[in-house]
C-alpha cells in the first residue's frame, strides 16, 4: 500500500520554502547530535529518547564535521562509515549474514520503487521490463543487491559506492548473469559524479543518508544527479524512540542482525528533516511509506507507519519555471 505525503510533511516543506524565500533562513542540520541544536519539534523527540531509553552505545570516531549550509564541502563521505562497511564487504550476498535485514527488505523496497517509477515515467508496472530505456543510478550500491533487480527490470544501471571492496564484489556477482553483466559499477561518490556533470532519469539511494557526514549536501548532490522532472528515491531510518529500540538495541544488541555500531541514533533522519532537506535541494517529495516487519512471517510490508524504517519518492523540479498562459 502506497501513501501520499502526509499533510504535516507538506506543511513543513511549504513553510521551509517560504522562510528561505523571505528571510534566507538556513535549514537546521538533521545530523547535529546535540538536542539543543535541533528545532523545537525535533528537540522534543531527541529529549524524550534520551530520557526514556538506555544510554546509546559508544560511537566510532566521527568523520568530517557537518555544516548547516552555505559553502560546499568536498564530499559528504564519512571515513569512519566507509571503514565500517569495508570490514563486512565480503558478506553482501550472504542472506544470513550482516546484511540479512536488507535481503529480507529488498522485495518490499523494490515494490515501492517499481510502483512509483512506473507511475512517474508512465510505464506499465506489469511489463517484464518496465524500466527499459531509463538511466538509473544506485548511490551507495554496496554489493549490488538493489542494482541487479533494477537491471532485470530493464534499466540501464550505474552503481556507485565509496568502498572499493563492495564494487569488486558487486562486479563479480553481476558478471555471472547476462541480464546484470551490463551494470556499470564505479568506486566513487555522488559529489564526484556531479563534477563530471553526470545525470540520470532516476536517482536511488537506500539506507545511505544516515551514514554520510553531511546529509544536506548529500541531498544536493542527489538532486544535481537527477535530470529536471526526474525521480529521486531515498530510504532511511527515523530518529525516533521506536527506531532506537528496534533498529539499534533490538537489531544490533539483542537479535544481532547487524554488527554493533552499524547505526548511530544521532545521525538518523526524521521524515520531516528529509522532506525539508530535499525541498532545499529542489526535490519535491510526493510520496512516503513506512516499512513494517512481521516476525511471524519474517516478511516486510509497506505501511503508513514511518516511525522506524521509511522510504520517500520525490520529483526534481524543472530548472525552467512554467510560463503563464497569455490572457
Amino acid at each position: 500500500m502506497l501513501r501520499r505525503l502526509a499533510p504535516s510533511l507538506r506543511r513543513a516543506a511549504a513553510s521551509s520554502a517560504v522562510q528561505r524565500g523571505g528571510g534566507g533562513a538556513r535549514l537546521p542540520d538533521p545530523g547535529l547530535s546535540s538536542p539543543h541544536a535541533l528545532p523545537p519539534q525535533w528537540r522534543r523527540c531527541a529529549s524524550a529518547a534520551a530520557s526514556s531509553l538506555p544510554p546509546p552505545p559508544p560511537t566510532p570516531p566521527q568523520g568530517p564535521p557537518r555544516h548547516a549550509g552555505g559553502g560546499s564541502a568536498a564530499s559528504s563521505l564519512n571515513p569512519a562509515e566507509v571503514a565500517k562497511f569495508a570490514a563486512i564487504a565480503e558478506t553482501w550476498w550472504d542472506s544470513q549474514g550482516p546484511f540479512k535485514p536488507l535481503h529480507l527488505m529488498n522485495p518490499t523496497r523494490l515494490s515501492f520503487i517499481r510502483s512509483t517509477l512506473c507511475r512517474h515515467f508512465r510505464r506499465d508496472p506489469y511489463s517484464a521490463k518496465p524500466l527499459e530505456g531509463l538511466k538509473v543510478i544506485d548511490v551507495g550500491c554496496g554489493g549490488g543487491i538493489l542494482s541487479e533487480p533494477l537491471a532485470r527490470m530493464g534499466a540501464t544501471v550505474t552503481g556507485i559506492d565509496a568502498v572499493e571492496k563492495n564494487i569488486k564484489i558487486a562486479h563479480i556477482h553481476a558478471a555471472s548473469d547476462p541480464t546484470t553483466a551490463s551494470i556499470e559499477y564505479c568506486c566513487t561518490t555522488a559529489e564526484d559524479l556531479v563534477k563530471e556533470n553526470k545525470q540520470f532519469d532516476a536517482v536511488i539511494s537506500l539506507e545511505v543518508i544516515e551514514h554520510v557526514a553531511n546529509p544536506l549536501e548529500f541531498c544536493e548532490s542527489l538532486s544535481a544527479l537527477t535530470v529536471p522532472n526526474g525521480a529521486t528515491v531515498i530510504s532511511t531510518i527515523n530518529r525516533s524512540m521506536r527506531a532506537y529500540a528496534a533498529a539499534i538495541v533490538g537489531a544490533e544488541y539483542i537479535l544481532r542482525w547487524l554488527p554493533i555500531g552499524t547505526h548511530e541514533w544521532s545521525k538518523l533522519v526524521t521524515p520531516e528533516e528529509l522532506v525539508l532537506a530535499l525541498q532545499r535541494a529542489s526535490i519535491s517529495v510526493e510520496e512516503m511509506a513506512g516499512f513494517v516487519y512481521n516476525p511471524l512471517t519474517r516478511e516486510w510490508s509497506l505501511s503508513d507507519d514511518t516511525s522506524i524504517n521509511y522510504i520517500a519518492y520525490g520529483i526534481k523540479k524543472s530548472e525552467t519555471p512554467p510560463t503563464m498562459p497569455h490572457q
